[in-house]
């Protein structure tokens, strides 16, 4: 029988790097951490599913949400669905160990075997502390070769760079089509937002050589799978990854 158990890959940041703010250019923190809709639509999906979840960051810390997702702005209005959304998480922390995620480096070689796929979500946490975490890229390389389902979303996508990081320190995703948040969505937060600027997912995962396949050009929500990845570009997939995601857990 297979294993029903999916590892969920959290940022320990609470806030991520802004460049060039100001009439003087300075660099500041920016708050950010996971955003919620993103981690919580496929969470939802798995736990109604049966799957039993882990989650793990690169040192145990509580995961912080971004503000922005927590906003009513980001449920369109829908008090009940941020509700349920929010109740959720507090659920996990009083019985799956959200507040205290296990580290990466307490993740062994054999503990991952008994994984059957793996979960980035977004939020622009991720920019910060899992790029280029060679804990990670090590974890991330092992569902790589034993292809095993690997979902990510949005910002999550960065923390494929970590794999240059473990192993033989090559891009383990070279070739792979892939969806993240896109540069011209980023550009957009930057100039309404932030009034700064910041690192760019796609420019980072194409510069290393995957495919990047925008998701503002194409129908929104929309997700690209290719082999044992999928990826999608921001909250209006959550619900089709964790969808197709599953769908991959069981084949």
């Amino acid at each position: 029988m297979a294993f029903k158990k999916v590892l969920i890959v959290m940022s320990d940041a609470s806030s991520f790097p802004l460049y060039n703010v100001g009439a003087e250019g300075k660099e500041i923190q920016q708050p950010s951490g996971y955003f919620l809709m993103e981690l919580a639509k496929p969470l939802s999906a798995l736990l109604e599913e049966g799957y039993e979840i882990t989650f793990t960051s690169p040192e145990g810390k509580e995961p912080t949400p971004d503000p922005l997702s927590l906003s009513l702005a980001a449920f369109a209005g829908n008090w009940y669905e941020r509700k349920r959304e929010t109740d959720l998480i507090e659920r996990m922390k009083r019985e799956n160990g959200f507040s205290r995620p296990k580290k990466f480096s307490k993740i062994s070689d054999e503990e991952l075997k008994s994984y059957s796929g793996v979960f980035i979500p977004g939020g622009h946490a991720p920019l910060t502390d899992l790029g280029d975490n060679p804990e990670l890229g090590r974890i991330l390389r092992h569902f790589h070769a034993e292809h095993k389902p690997t979902a990510a979303i949005c910002h999550g996508p960065y923390a494929l760079l970590s794999t240059k990081y473990a192993g033989d320190k090559d891009f383990a995703y070279k070739g792979y089509k892939i969806t993240s948040w896109s540069d011209a969505e980023e550009k957009f937060m930057e100039t309404v937002v932030f009034r700064g600027e910041v690192p760019k997912v796609e420019s980072a995962l194409k510069e290393e050589g995957a495919e990047m396949v925008e998701g503002v050009s194409t129908a929104m929500g929309s997700i690209t799978v290719d082999r044992e990845l999928v990826t999608a570009d921001n909250p209006m997939g959550a619900d089709a990854l964790g969808k197709k995601f599953i769908e991959m857990l069981k084949a």
